[in-house]
């Protein structure tokens, strides 16, 4: 399954470019520009899989390095600041990880 059968090819292209500059990446405004926050837990859920690249159950530090990549292939990787703001925004148990339930609520908020 790849992002593009649940999100629409424009709405991620469209939210890639918004955040091309380094530092520029807001995890919360991508949600929306590439129509994710529409979408239902469900989906939500499809989309953690796909992003929970090793299918631990979680989305660890490395992998949200690659989160941009994951949506298109040409997209740069995230600076540490982006990577660790994203990470403690939706880690809310504080273990270093973001679970797909942290998913789905920093998704939906």
């Amino acid at each position: 399954m790849s992002l593009s059968s649940i999100l629409s090819a424009d709405a991620i292209d469209s939210a890639i470019k918004d955040c091309q500059a380094p530092d520029s990446f807001s995890a919360k405004k991508f949600f929306q520009i590439c129509g994710l926050t529409k979408k239902s837990p469900q989906d939500i859920k499809k989309v953690f899989g796909i992003l929970d690249n090793d299918a631990s159950g979680f989305i660890e530090e490395e992998e949200l390095k690659f989160f941009l990549q994951r949506f298109c292939p040409g997209a740069r990787v995230l600076t540490d600041k982006e990577t660790k703001a994203f990470l403690s925004a939706a880690d809310d148990d504080s273990d270093g990880m973001i679970g797909a339930d942290e998913f789905q609520a920093m998704v939906l908020s």
